[in-house]
């Protein structure tokens, strides 16, 4: 069987297999403690009478919370359900084995402990009071599955009142990814960021801020042709001017961008282009392999909704692609913010920054694209895959360095000590699935995708 048939094959078998899964395992997260306990003294020192204490020190200094409960390795997972992956609005249960996901992905993949809470709320008002009700218990939130214009005002609300660091993966998770995997792809073609035509297919919560970190990286912003439902985003598109105030993020990337006032659709504004990066509806078919074939030479297509990409990576290479990316796993090139959220929240958490800059973003998406180039780069390898586990840590590390030189670092730490702690803290969540598999605690499906 060919290689394009096998992938056609297992992208339509998944669902079934993951059902399954799903199924069998009822969910992906327990509880554990992380404290032996041997006799009843124990009890006394971990629960009454012995807790009072570090409650009374607490009291005393808030600080300290963090260094007497868990809050600083523990992150909370908050959606509304609005606009989870490619599936719209399916409410907030539908979205909770997304949530679970991602919190195993961050213990798995970063040591952090999560939490998925999905909440019904029935206002951005509402949603913002929640998660800053919530503030004292956690050491950062994770904002996930938002529906935008909400998604970019509930995180701008939160970053300014909250003391922890705020976080929305579909946006700033999204941009760091599609950062690194161009910066590796131009790298294999022999161009440079600040002379290629790029087009943004899709303009939400993740294209937005993936404008604005190309621009800051060296993109020529006038080169770059954004895309929304109605077609090409320019400096007269008059619907988008009257709803400014409402949709401000697509009017800025109207007057910044697109400086040969292309008009049209997607057909129209990949005529040429170098890069086609897309973040929006589920396809296939929202890109259509003809319209590929009139991109420039060698050319890049980055295809990352979920669940199904807006065209296969078997049709764009058919319409003539060099390297192409999907947002899934089971493709080459998974350029998807899996690969960055949990080494992020590791160096954030472990010098307690306070926020999650563009500039932390950046430094995070520069630590992935040299890991990948590290190893080799190929058009089929552009960046490290979830298998290369100690990627995290430079992740971390260098995510955990630029909060110190930016001042938004609590603690200050060097750059060899960071990267051991969370290459120590991602392995022991390794080793303890190894023993607890090992003995049987957690039972292993007889067949199933390896």
């Amino acid at each position: 069987m060919s290689a394009n048939l096998q992938s056609r094959s297992a992208a339509h078998s998944v669902d079934a297999e993951a059902l399954d899964y799903h199924r069998f395992y009822r969910g992906k997260l327990q509880t554990a403690t992380k404290c032996p306990i041997g006799d009843l003294g124990d009890f006394a020192l971990l629960y009454t009478p012995g807790v009072a204490a570090p409650c009374r020190a607490i009291q005393e200094q808030p600080e300290t919370v963090f260094d007497y409960t868990n809050r600083g390795n523990t992150v909370a997972i908050i959606s509304d359900g609005t606009r989870v992956l490619g599936l719209g609005n399916i409410g907030p249960e539908a979205g909770l084995p997304v949530m679970e996901g991602k919190a195993l992905l961050f213990k798995y993949l970063g040591g952090v402990d999560a939490v998925p809470l999905c909440v019904r709320t029935h206002s951005l008002d509402e949603l913002v009071d929640t998660v800053k009700a919530l503030e004292p218990s956690f050491g950062g939130i994770n904002l996930e599955d938002i529906a935008q214009p909400g998604c970019f005002r509930v995180l701008d609300r939160l970053r300014r009142a909250a003391t922890i660091p705020i976080w929305h993966d579909d946006q700033q998770g999204s941009a760091t990814v599609a950062l690194a995997a161009l910066t590796n792809a131009l790298k294999i073609v022999g161009k440079r960021l600040g002379n290629v035509k790029i087009v943004l297919v899709g303009i939400g919560a993740a294209n937005v801020p993936t404008f604005r970190l190309l621009v800051c990286a060296g993109a020529d912003p006038g080169r770059i042709v954004a895309c929304d439902t109605e077609g090409t985003l320019h400096s007269r598109r008059d619907d988008l001017e009257r709803v400014q105030d409402e949709f401000p993020e697509k009017w800025t990337v109207c007057q910044q961008s697109n400086k040969a006032q292309i008009t049209g659709g997607i057909a129209e504004a990949l005529h040429g282009a170098d890069v086609c990066i897309a973040f929006s509806s589920s396809g296939p078919g929202v890109i259509r392999p003809e319209w590929i074939r009139g991109m420039a030479s060698d050319a890049i297509v980055f295809a990352c909704a979920n669940p199904v990409p807006e065209i296969w990576p078997w049709e764009a290479k058919e319409g003539g692609a060099r390297i192409v990316g999907t947002g899934r796993s089971d493709f080459p090139n998974q350029v998807n913010n899996s690969l960055a959220f949990p080494g992020i929240f590791r160096g954030a958490l472990d010098v307690r920054a306070r926020a999650i800059t563009d500039g932390m973003a950046m430094a995070a998406a520069h630590a992935l694209a040299d890991e990948a180039e590290a190893t080799g780069l190929r058009d089929d390898r552009i960046l490290p895959t979830m298998e290369d586990w100690r990627t995290s840590a430079r992740v971390a590390a260098a995510t955990a360095l630029q909060a110190q030189r930016e001042g938004v670092a609590h603690c200050v730490r060097p750059e060899a000590e960071l990267y051991e702690n969370a290459l120590e803290r991602i392995a022991t969540c390794r080793r303890t699935i190894d023993v607890l598999c090992r003995e049987g605690i957690l039972k292993q499906r007889s067949v199933g995708l390896r």
